[in-house]
């Protein structure tokens, strides 16, 4: 087939024509590179070529801007990715944000542990299953969370102390306060522990 036109299109992309027919967007870089022009052979295989270097340099360029807002955790970064890219394309920039040290996912597992620790007062379990549920890989997710954990029942002693002092003066307080660590993750035993604590300091 013939590449008939090419025609420039919003957001740095160009629309080429084959045989009259629009045959694919790519974006300008990669379509300068290909020295291509209007009258020249353009065969299937050279087309899904050119398709598929735009899509990896688009997604490189996405990738830019989603680091640009908050770190990323490769498995996230390429998930976010493949919303708007094909997969392949998607891995593909994600790993060349990594291998230019943009996404280190030890650093942002034990950044992120560490802010949730102190910024949501989570516990460690639910500290693991957020880096998870944000691409970390469970080893690196344990780690992290083993490294940055405060002891958990002085943690408990310092949310109630900030949040929910004021709600344990009877049953229903209490047990509301001790649902709401729950959520945060803490085991039973540290909450009644810190509670009993508390409500000793209270007392006295």
């Amino acid at each position: 087939m013939m590449l008939s036109a090419v025609e420039p299109r919003g957001k740095g992309l160009v629309a080429l024509f084959a045989d009259g027919e629009k045959a694919a967007d790519l974006d300008a870089e990669t379509y300068l590179k290909s020295g291509l022009k209007p009258g020249d052979c353009l065969t299937d295989e050279r087309l899904r070529e050119l398709v598929g270097a735009s899509d990896v340099r688009r997604a490189e360029q996405k990738a830019m801007n989603l680091l640009g807002y908050r770190a990323h955790s490769r498995r996230e970064l390429a998930r976010k990715l493949g919303r708007t890219f094909p997969r392949e394309a998607a891995e593909k920039a994600a790993e060349k944000m990594e291998e230019l040290g943009l996404v280190d996912d030890a650093e942002y597992a034990r950044s992120l542990a560490a802010e949730l620790f102190r910024g949501k007062g989570y516990a460690a379990s639910r500290v693991r299953l957020e880096l998870m549920r944000r691409g970390v890989d469970r080893e690196l997710a344990e780690q992290a969370a083993a490294e940055a954990e405060p002891e958990p029942r002085e943690a408990v002693r310092r949310i109630v102390e900030r949040k929910y002092a004021r709600f344990l003066g009877d049953e229903k307080g209490r047990r509301r306060t001790a649902a709401a660590l729950q959520r945060l993750g803490y085991r039973w035993d540290d909450i009644r522990g810190a509670l009993r604590e508390f409500t000793v300091d209270e007392d006295e």
